[in-house]
């Protein structure tokens, strides 16, 4: 079967996490950069990646690599790509996004524009025609160019990989799926821990703590835009894929998962939206403030997204949520907390300075994500207590 270069994009900051989960999956990592991760596989990679990476943006079927400096060099760059092993003489192609970053050629209308046209010049010689009828399954393309060195990729995935399909409705400034289950990723928190996010929202961090740890893929319950690709992949990988999937689901998971929020109107949605994702009943949800925080367990993880100014505002409410999360979390003396925030004054308002801390890009925000760690339980199974 035909190998592939393929490239998932991820959060900036995450490319660690996300090369572990495609390394799992079998692949081999051809290269790793700001936001992507880049690895080998055939057709039926492109469908496992889009059905069980969690952590990923999207799967690109990279075209090819060139550098430009000009918008001619751009033209005939993409002109040389083999363009038709991938788009048949029906596809429906346009550029869906192009983006650059410190280099020649900077405007997306401009670059959308000149590729597409020499997209259409090299189809039109291969396939001996002037005029595409583009009535058949859609090819997207993206374009990125980094310091002059342009990237092409088709787009197998079709709505961003984080829309697993279960959140059919959400809080203020949500936390996105795929940013969610990074954040645990970067925990030692297993199945057998507890799990409390006191700040849930729309239940983002319970509900993928929950898919994670009954090995639901998320990719289960969505389409994907290669799926019509029957040029490059077969329909059975697709069907393979999903046989896979509902195999690797856990059916015997005793979980203690939490999600704590002051708005009884988000908690209904964190709970429809569990249900849809199908782990409501691995999940706990309350309304309750931050300051009534508390577990007869030991040895937890507080996995949260507290609010910070982009949220709430700015001022001394933010900060007595920090104090208050600080007061609860230092009664919880076996306990570990994990959150991620823009927050400056969040160690200072915790009251601890944090074991570590990452820097993420939410959107376009610069974060981190500290790490108070609690100390290692003494043994498996002998932590594990109530509930409230």
């Amino acid at each position: 079967m035909k190998n592939f270069e393929l490239t998932a994009p991820c959060h900036f900051g995450l490319e660690s996490v996300l090369k572990k989960e495609i390394s799992a999956l079998g692949y081999e990592i051809t290269r790793v950069q700001d936001g992507r991760v880049s690895f080998a596989g055939d057709a039926a990679a492109i469908v496992r990646a889009n059905y069980f990476l969690r952590t990923a943006e999207r799967i690109l079927l990279s075209a090819g690599e060139f550098d430009a400096l000009s918008f001619e060099e751009l033209y005939q760059g993409t002109r040389a790509l083999p363009w038709e092993e991938f788009i048949p003489v029906n596809g429906r192609f346009w550029v869906k996004k192009a983006g650059s970053v410190k280099s020649k050629l900077f405007s997306p209308s401009d670059i959308q524009s000149v590729v597409k046209k020499a997209i259409v010049d090299r189809l039109s010689q291969k396939y001996g025609i002037s005029t595409f009828p583009e009535d058949g399954e859609d090819y997207p393309i993206r374009v990125f160019i980094n310091k002059n060195r342009v990237s092409m990729g088709l787009d197998s995935t079709g709505e961003s990989l984080h829309k697993r399909g279960y959140r059919r409705k959400q809080g203020a400034a949500p936390l996105s799926e795929n940013l969610a289950a990074a954040l645990i990723m970067l925990t030692p928190w297993k199945s057998d821990r507890i799990l409390i996010d006191p700040f849930c929202g729309s239940g983002t961090i319970p509900i993928e703590a929950a898919m994670s740890a009954l090995n639901i893929a998320p990719g289960m319950n969505r389409e994907f835009t290669a799926e019509k690709w029957a040029g490059i992949i077969e329909k059975k990988e697709w069907y393979r894929a999903a046989d896979e999937a509902l195999d690797n689901i856990r059916k015997d998971s005793d979980l203690i998962i939490q999600g704590y929020d002051i708005d009884p109107a988000v908690i209904k949605v964190a709970r429809e939206n569990a249900e849809n994702a199908g782990v409501l009943e691995h999940i706990h949800f309350q309304e309750r403030e931050v300051k009534n925080l508390s577990h007869s367990g030991k040895y937890g993880f507080i996995i949260t997204n507290p609010p910070y100014g982009e949220r709430i505002g700015e001022g001394e409410t933010l900060k007595n949520v920090y104090k208050e999360l600080g007061e609860a979390f230092l009664a919880l003396d076996t306990w570990s907390l994990y959150m991620i925030t823009s927050f400056e004054d969040a160690q200072k308002c915790i009251g601890r300075k944090a074991d570590k801390n990452r820097k993420i890009y939410n959107g376009m925000i610069m974060t981190r994500y500290y790490s108070f760690e609690g100390p290692k339980p003494p043994s498996r199974h002998a932590f594990k207590g109530g509930t409230q």
